[in-house]
């Protein structure tokens, strides 16, 4: 980092070329001060922010983000913040005689001591030759949101001169901008976008062209040899982004791999842009990187979206019935409501392409509702038909507890058909009941409904539910089931699960039971109901009303 006479001497002969450094116990030191490239300015004492005077009003905003960036990092300095990188750098324009201005790179070369403050800094201005000014100017261009074509060209020229190059397109956006938007307004959200914008022009080299593609999107061209180059470059993004102004948000990436340099740019580009999405709302990581398969999961989600509403406007969804048997006398005592979706062009839709997106953008509450009247409906035409109802269980999602007037719809409904209450059963899972959502609950149990806890022993709560609860009846977790039943230590913990909770006057119902031996176990362990594809697999209430009255 230190320079030898002899170079500070070949350096004082350079009149294109400007070198300084500064040091935290000696502050700024200019090798060659005459600089008559930089003729605005006659000599240079004070480094850094001397050279910010020279810089055509249009780069200032870029000089400036690298300049707070210099300042905060050295020692000393009464806002410090940590540097990461070995070289910054920023290339800017700079003012000359009259209305002349020239293309300057101010390089900073970076000591640091071990808590990431600069001691010690090289810095060193020089012109930029005909390429890199074409590469400059260009550069300037693609950071317009409004030229995502021209960052597509520029791009495919970078690639193709270099085909044996690896490269990827990054792709980020905020996670709930809109909400940015709104809290703080409009304003600030254009301020922290062109924060963005002056930021990348300092984090991305010369080979790394970024483009604003929408309001709070952006494109980023990488190199790269291991995919930890593109991890390590995005980390240092991410690090650099964090807040704006005080407010802190999520950043979340999505990585599209360049595999055919003779294959459209923008293929890849939509690949970054899957993958990003693939993550959204998923606050255990912030990047994704582009798999096969991926495509068809995000279509099929807009499909589902751009289809959900007119869809129950249709009816297209459809109840179905699974029942419950009483495995010592092997008759029905009962039923769970679940949901099918039956497109008249598609078929049957798989309820894992729906109900997570459902669950994740609120319109499962629609979807809850529209069950629970059916179920009404259905236990209605029994009574009217002199048929023995039987209760059936319905789902009440944690979007739906979150919001107690949920109940005034369940009440509603039970008066609207007439029905008692003990004949529509409500299933919430394990871990409903650790989330906040205990007032639902209660609310639940104090209108006298009977209340199911589903999915037993899928969560880490089964002792303290056991402990605390509310419920009236505990349905054992498939997974649970099937994981413990293969050995007989497993069968213990199963056995005694089951006398532990009739012990504290619970009622037990068994799922995905489908074997002989399944069923034949939990009898033997005094388990009351069972449910799963041994005894009956889910159906049309048609279909379910015939096993009534066979």
């Amino acid at each position: 980092m230190a320079f030898s006479k002899e170079v500070i001497d070949v350096i004082q002969s350079m009149s294109d070329v400007l070198v300084m450094f500064w040091d935290v116990h000696q502050g700024w030191n200019v090798v060659n001060g005459n600089c008559l490239l930089l003729s605005g300015k006659e000599k240079i004492t004070n480094a850094l922010e001397d050279l910010q005077e020279c810089v055509q009003e249009e780069d200032k905003a870029a000089y400036n983000v690298f300049l707070c960036k210099m300042i905060a990092g050295m020692k000393g300095s009464s806002d410090f913040v940590p540097v990461d990188e070995e070289r910054v750098n920023v290339s800017v324009r700079m003012s000359g005689q009259g209305d002349i201005y020239t293309y300057h790179k101010v390089e900073c070369y970076l000591m640091k001591d071990e808590v990431g403050a600069i001691v010690r800094m090289n810095v060193v201005v020089c012109a930029l030759d005909a390429e890199e000014i074409y590469r400059l100017q260009l550069a300037q261009n693609v950071t317009n949101d409004r030229t995502p074509a021209m960052f597509i060209r520029v791009a495919n020229e970078v690639i193709k001169k270099n085909p044996g190059g690896n490269y990827a397109l990054v792709q980020f956006d905020v996670a709930k901008f809109k909400a940015i938007n709104e809290m703080y307004g409009e304003a600030f959200g254009d301020e922290m976008l062109n924060y963005f914008i002056e930021s990348l022009k300092i984090l991305c080299n010369r080979d790394q062209l970024f483009v604003r593609l929408t309001a709070d999107v952006f494109m980023i061209l990488v190199s790269y040899e291991t995919r930890q180059d593109i991890l390590d470059f995005i980390e240092m993004i991410n690090n650099n982004l964090l807040e704006y102004n005080g407010i802190a948000y999520r950043l979340v990436f999505g990585v599209g791999f360049v595999e055919d340099v003779n294959e459209r740019l923008r293929k890849y580009g939509d690949r970054a842009a899957l993958a990003r999405q693939s993550i959204k709302g998923n606050a255990l990581t912030h990047v994704a990187f582009y798999e096969e398969g991926m495509e068809n999961t995000i279509l099929t989600g807009k499909y589902v979206e751009d289809h959900m509403e007119q869809a129950l406007i249709n009816r297209e969804f459809v109840m179905y019935l699974q029942p419950k048997y009483s495995i010592q006398s092997g008759r029905i005592v009962g039923a769970e409501a679940l949901v099918r979706w039956i497109q008249p062009d598609k078929g049957l839709v798989s309820p894992a392409d729906f109900i997570p997106l459902f669950e994740k953008n609120g319109f499962v509450t629609k979807m809850d509702a529209y069950i629970w009247e059916e179920a009404c409906k259905t236990i209605r035409s029994w009574i009217e038909e002199g048929i023995e109802p039987l209760p059936i269980s319905v789902n009440v999602s944690r979007v739906h507890l979150s919001d107690t007037h949920f109940i005034d719809v369940l009440n509603y409904l039970v008066d609207k058909y007439r029905i008692p209450k003990e004949y529509l059963e409500i299933e919430i899972t394990e871990t409903a009941e650790n989330s906040g959502l205990t007032e639902g609950i209660r609310l639940l149990k104090d209108n006298g409904y009977t209340l199911l806890m589903d999915d037993f022993g899928s969560g880490y709560s089964s002792l303290n539910t056991l402990k605390d609860t509310q419920f009236d009846v505990i349905k054992i977790d498939r997974g649970f089931l099937q994981d413990f039943i293969g050995s007989e230590r497993g069968q213990k913990i199963v056995e005694h699960t089951i006398q532990m909770t009739k012990s504290i006057g619970l009622d037990m119902v068994a799922e995905g039971v489908e074997t002989k031996e399944q069923a034949m176990f939990l009898m033997d362990c005094g388990c009351d109901t069972a449910q799963g594809f041994y005894y009956a697999r889910p159906m049309a209430v048609e279909e379910f009303n015939q096993l009534l009255t066979e």
